[in-house]
């Protein structure tokens, strides 16, 4: 079962894996688990024997250490792990994905054929210019691709088939793990750390080639309730408590400058992002973001102070806000045990790039994994553009990315035995 990196992610971009975050299932959607069972079979196909799947959707698996014996008196390599996950993004449908390969990409903006309306621009991807003339994939314009996180998975996949041809190559056992319901904010929800067992691990979830994530921000979520009272428009006067309004008060009032789309780098954002309702009663969904969690605080007291001036002007209308944690930035957890950011920066080294820590305007599973114990940073995909219609992968980027995993099994034998 010899294949790329591309060869697995057209596969598997092609599987519906979307998410939805209005479920009370787990995982959320069903039809997870296609893609999670055939990840158990293909890991057994390859040679690993204790490949499962568990009732929640976690696969785990390993590829046994290949140090001799003789080796162990040196210091002993620790467990490492890598995850990824199969759902994609609630944002854009994931159904009947029809990935585009644009070999020997000339460059310009790309107009995708089943949508022309919708169309990769060059002067918004700047990443473009580095992969003119080199292999790309994209969607027809219709769903999104779902390189977050099929080409991490394709990344792992691709890197255990590697090390398991190449036996010569020393490294301890390698944990992998495959989880559903990351862009729900649920993926680490039934995580065992304790039966996966590695000492530290890496989330192959990001973008740009050589870019690596020690920072995430710390997210709490935010549901704002207003109750009205309905009633015949005709007969409203005097009677009517229209939460519509009030709710238009309050979105006008956000912060204008700590929005995603006024803000960049380290920068914090309140992010109004789902809003529905009714006369009798309307809510607004709210994320919070910050690289300080005690930012947090402070953006919670921004909504209560926007509430405090919207109430008295719809003074028979209830007005509710409801916070909810999400994760937190994964800096301090990693800050703990140094060799996890150092092996990794040796290995993106070694795989021909220049390697840069660039903090996440977001967050990934290795946020919660370390927030419970499991140091987890966040390794690049070579994907741009998630989320949405127009995103693109870069084949180098997810091939740059295999030789990272693979160098890093690698530098963790060296680091234990220096």
């Amino acid at each position: 079962m010899s294949e790329t990196a591309l060869d697995r992610f057209i596969r598997y971009a092609k599987i519906d894996t979307q998410s939805r975050d209005d479920s009370d299932t787990y995982p959320s959607t069903a039809k997870q688990f296609d893609l999670l069972n055939l990840l158990v079979k293909e890991l057994r196909s390859l040679g690993l024997a204790d490949a499962m799947i568990d009732g929640h959707g976690y696969v785990m698996a390993t590829v046994p250490s290949t140090i001799p014996k003789t080796h162990s008196a040196h210091g002993k390599v620790p467990v490492v792990g890598f995850v990824a996950h199969v759902d994609t993004s609630p944002s854009a449908s994931g159904a009947n994905v029809r990935p585009q390969v644009i070999r020997a990409y000339p460059g310009g903006d790309i107009v995708l054929p089943a949508n022309p309306a919708v169309v990769i621009r060059a002067d918004e991807n700047p990443e473009l210019a580095h992969n003119i003339g080199k292999t790309i994939v994209t969607a027809d314009g219709t769903t999104l691709l779902g390189a977050d996180d099929k080409a991490g998975i394709a990344i792992i996949m691709t890197a255990v088939q590697q090390l398991l041809e190449n036996p010569a190559l020393l490294h301890g056992d390698i944990r992998i793990g495959f989880t559903p319901d990351e862009e729900v904010g649920t993926g680490t929800k039934f995580f065992d750390i304790r039966k996966f067992g590695a000492t530290a691990a890496y989330t192959v979830d990001g973008d740009t080639p050589g870019e690596l994530n020690k920072e995430t921000f710390s997210a709490n979520s935010a549901v704002i309730t207003v109750h009205g009272r309905n009633i015949h428009p005709g007969t409203a006067k005097g009677i009517m408590v229209n939460s519509i309004r009030a709710l238009a008060d309050i979105i006008v009032r956000l912060p204008k400058d700590m929005a995603p789309e006024t803000t960049e780098g380290y920068e914090p954002y309140i992010h109004p992002h789902q809003c529905e309702g009714e006369e009798a009663r309307s809510t607004l969904k709210l994320l919070l973001r910050d690289f300080e969690t005690s930012g947090l605080k402070v953006q919670e007291e921004i909504l209560r102070r926007i509430i405090s001036e919207v109430q008295p002007l719809h003074p028979k209308a209830r007005i509710e806000l409801e916070i909810q944690e999400s994760y937190r930035n994964m800096r301090d957890g990693l800050e703990k045990d140094p060799r996890v950011t150092e092996c990794l920066w040796e290995a993106t080294r070694r795989a021909g790039l220049e390697p840069r820590w660039v903090p996440i305007r977001g967050g990934t599973d290795g946020s919660r994994l370390t927030e419970k114990g499991l140091p987890t940073p966040n390794i690049f995909t070579g994907g741009q553009n998630y989320h949405g219609l127009t995103e693109w992968l870069a084949v180098e980027g997810m091939e740059q990315a295999v030789k990272t995993v693979v160098h890093l099994a690698q530098v963790w034998v060296e680091h234990s035995h220096a």
